[in-house]
């Protein structure tokens, strides 16, 4: 993953983010850069866990305590006189990014499956992606209605022959599993995962906000708890007249790779259809390319790859 590549130093890891970003963020790739060649900032970042080093992360942080997003003198000003509070945002939280936009890409190898089916998202922070039922989609003209009226229409370019579906599947159960999750109604949550989104992205902010308020009224379960220690424990609720689907989505790439093939032997055990949507070498063969930087790789069972898509749901290319 951009920005959090073992084996690379922390300088070495921000210059390549703030490159993979910089078309999307330019603020975001000037301040990667900034932090790469700022050796007061590299030390509190180096003094922490490798996992609490990333840029989205320290980005959030920085927001969070800031009120605004950060450039490049309001950081150094933020670790200059408040770093231990930094410190312990940047401990105390994850990256949750909560992007509702995924369920589009998710939505037609969902739609290919037996119904009704039985959701179970592994990393599912507030449970946003829980609802890929209740949201509408608008595939470059080809229109899916869901079931909420007032939840957000979802809109992703596809390319080659994605087997878009006529209707959103029918979905019997759904939970969620997360080792700190979020609270859709809770504004101090909604505010952290508003803080991990980059400047300029008022469309996903737009999103963000519609998608908390269909989740604050149907109010998906997720339960507190580890993907290997507890994935079986949920899934037992399940109905057995519906297909169970375990499913996620940047979420293996930050667990190591000892943990990775535990869970795909954990979910094979399960019986489930299992579907992952991360970058490129997470799952499956390291050759398999996404694409286009910051990209994912949406395969089944660990093995069929599916499609490409962008890591925000906006257009999705299909392989097979």
């Amino acid at each position: 993953m951009t920005g959090l590549e073992s084996g690379v130093s922390t300088a070495e890891n921000y210059r390549r983010f703030g490159v993979a970003v910089a078309e999307k963020s330019p603020q975001y790739g000037v301040l990667a850069e900034a932090v790469a060649s700022d050796a007061e900032i590299l030390g509190l970042l180096e003094s922490l866990p490798s996992e609490k080093r990333q840029p989205n992360l320290l980005f959030a942080a920085a927001r969070y305590l800031l009120g605004r997003p950060a450039d490049p003198e309001t950081l150094r000003d933020l670790v200059r006189e408040r770093a231990a509070e930094l410190a312990s945002v940047l401990l105390a939280r994850r990256t949750q990014t909560n992007e509702a936009g995924r369920c589009a890409t998710l939505l037609p190898a969902l739609a290919r499956l037996p119904e009704p089916l039985a959701l179970l998202e592994v990393g599912a922070s507030a449970g946003l992606n829980l609802l890929p039922d209740l949201y509408s989609y608008d595939f470059a003209g080809h229109h899916v209605t869901g079931t909420e009226p007032e939840a957000p229409t979802l809109r992703c370019r596809p390319i080659g022959p994605v087997p878009l579906p006529g209707r959103v599947p029918s979905v019997a159960w759904r939970a969620g599993l997360d080792t700190s999750p979020l609270d859709a109604t809770e504004d101090e949550h909604a505010n952290w995962l508003e803080c991990l989104l980059w400047p300029g992205e008022t469309e996903r902010r737009d999103r963000l906000r519609a998608a908390l308020r269909v989740a604050a009224r149907h109010r998906p379960v997720v339960h507190r708890g580890d993907l290997l220690d507890d994935l079986g424990r949920i899934a037992a609720s399940a109905p057995s007249e519906a297909t169970l689907v375990v499913y996620h989505s940047a979420v293996l790439a930050y667990v190591p790779e000892s943990v990775r093939r535990e869970f795909a032997t954990a979910v094979r055990e399960l019986g489930a259809v299992w579907l992952s949507n991360e970058a490129a070498g997470v799952i499956g063969p390291a050759e398999v390319s996404a694409g286009p930087e910051n990209s994912f790789v949406l395969a089944r069972d660990g093995h069929e790859t599916l499609a490409t898509t962008d890591s925000h749901g906006t257009w999705i290319r299909w392989r097979s």
